[in-house]
Protein backbone atom coordinates (compact mmCIF):
# COMPACT_ATOMS: atom_id res chain seq x y z
CA UNK A 1 0.00 0.00 0.00
CA UNK A 2 1.28 3.33 -0.55
CA UNK A 3 2.21 5.84 2.01
CA UNK A 4 0.54 9.11 2.65
CA UNK A 5 1.37 12.48 4.31
CA UNK A 6 -0.79 14.14 6.83
CA UNK A 7 -0.89 17.80 7.69
CA UNK A 8 -0.12 18.08 11.64
CA UNK A 9 -3.77 18.58 12.42
CA UNK A 10 -5.07 15.42 10.55
CA UNK A 11 -2.58 13.45 12.18
CA UNK A 12 -3.63 14.99 15.40
CA UNK A 13 -7.53 13.56 14.18
CA UNK A 14 -6.34 10.57 13.67
CA UNK A 15 -4.78 9.63 16.87
CA UNK A 16 -7.88 11.09 18.23
CA UNK A 17 -9.78 8.74 16.79
CA UNK A 18 -7.26 5.88 17.67
CA UNK A 19 -7.64 6.67 20.65
CA UNK A 20 -12.03 6.37 21.24
CA UNK A 21 -11.50 3.16 20.25
CA UNK A 22 -13.96 3.06 16.97
CA UNK A 23 -10.63 2.16 15.14
CA UNK A 24 -7.88 -0.41 15.24
CA UNK A 25 -5.34 1.18 12.79
CA UNK A 26 -4.49 4.61 10.88
CA UNK A 27 -6.07 2.76 7.65
CA UNK A 28 -9.32 1.80 9.08
CA UNK A 29 -9.78 6.25 9.93
CA UNK A 30 -8.60 6.64 6.52
CA UNK A 31 -10.97 4.14 5.22
CA UNK A 32 -14.16 5.42 6.87
CA UNK A 33 -12.77 8.95 5.55
CA UNK A 34 -12.82 7.87 2.01
CA UNK A 35 -15.93 6.03 2.57
CA UNK A 36 -17.39 9.16 3.95
CA UNK A 37 -16.33 11.12 0.75
CA UNK A 38 -17.87 8.38 -1.98
CA UNK A 39 -21.15 8.56 -0.02
CA UNK A 40 -21.31 11.92 -0.51
CA UNK A 41 -20.27 12.51 -4.22
CA UNK A 42 -22.43 9.91 -5.11
CA UNK A 43 -25.55 11.36 -3.55
CA UNK A 44 -24.27 14.49 -4.79
CA UNK A 45 -24.74 12.35 -8.32
CA UNK A 46 -27.95 10.63 -7.23
CA UNK A 47 -29.62 14.43 -6.78
CA UNK A 48 -28.48 15.60 -10.16
CA UNK A 49 -29.98 12.90 -11.71
CA UNK A 50 -32.99 14.05 -9.77
CA UNK A 51 -32.98 17.12 -10.81
CA UNK A 52 -32.91 15.87 -14.31
CA UNK A 53 -35.11 13.26 -14.07
CA UNK A 54 -37.69 16.03 -12.72
CA UNK A 55 -36.64 18.82 -15.36
CA UNK A 56 -37.32 16.07 -18.21
CA UNK A 57 -41.15 15.57 -16.21
CA UNK A 58 -41.94 18.99 -15.92
CA UNK A 59 -41.11 19.41 -20.06
CA UNK A 60 -38.07 21.68 -19.26
CA UNK A 61 -35.80 20.26 -21.65
CA UNK A 62 -34.53 21.61 -25.40
CA UNK A 63 -34.62 19.89 -28.51
CA UNK A 64 -32.40 19.80 -31.28
CA UNK A 65 -32.21 18.51 -34.86
CA UNK A 66 -28.51 17.99 -35.43
CA UNK A 67 -25.83 18.00 -33.19
CA UNK A 68 -24.30 21.18 -34.57
CA UNK A 69 -26.78 22.99 -33.69
CA UNK A 70 -26.61 21.51 -29.72
CA UNK A 71 -23.05 22.91 -30.22
CA UNK A 72 -23.84 26.33 -31.41
CA UNK A 73 -26.39 26.80 -28.37
CA UNK A 74 -23.27 25.93 -26.06
CA UNK A 75 -20.76 27.99 -27.85
CA UNK A 76 -23.33 30.82 -27.57
CA UNK A 77 -23.60 30.82 -24.00
CA UNK A 78 -20.32 30.23 -23.33
CA UNK A 79 -19.74 33.54 -25.19
CA UNK A 80 -22.47 35.26 -23.29
CA UNK A 81 -21.28 34.42 -19.48
CA UNK A 82 -18.00 35.50 -20.90
CA UNK A 83 -19.19 38.68 -22.04
CA UNK A 84 -21.40 38.78 -18.84
CA UNK A 85 -18.93 38.26 -16.57
CA UNK A 86 -15.75 40.11 -18.10
CA UNK A 87 -16.17 43.49 -16.19
CA UNK A 88 -14.89 46.78 -18.39
CA UNK A 89 -15.73 44.90 -21.83
CA UNK A 90 -18.44 46.18 -24.05
CA UNK A 91 -20.60 43.64 -26.13
CA UNK A 92 -18.24 42.76 -28.21
CA UNK A 93 -15.25 42.34 -25.98
CA UNK A 94 -13.05 45.32 -26.10
CA UNK A 95 -12.50 47.12 -23.26
CA UNK A 96 -14.60 50.65 -22.56
CA UNK A 97 -12.06 53.43 -21.19
CA UNK A 98 -14.05 54.94 -17.98
CA UNK A 99 -13.61 58.17 -19.39
CA UNK A 100 -16.44 60.41 -20.99
CA UNK A 101 -15.65 60.99 -25.14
Amino acid sequence: MQRIQLSANDADFVEEQLKSGLYEGADDVVAAGLKLLREREEAELRQFIQEGLDDVEAGRVMHFEESGDLTAYVIAMGEAQDEATTPGNDKDGFARSSRSL
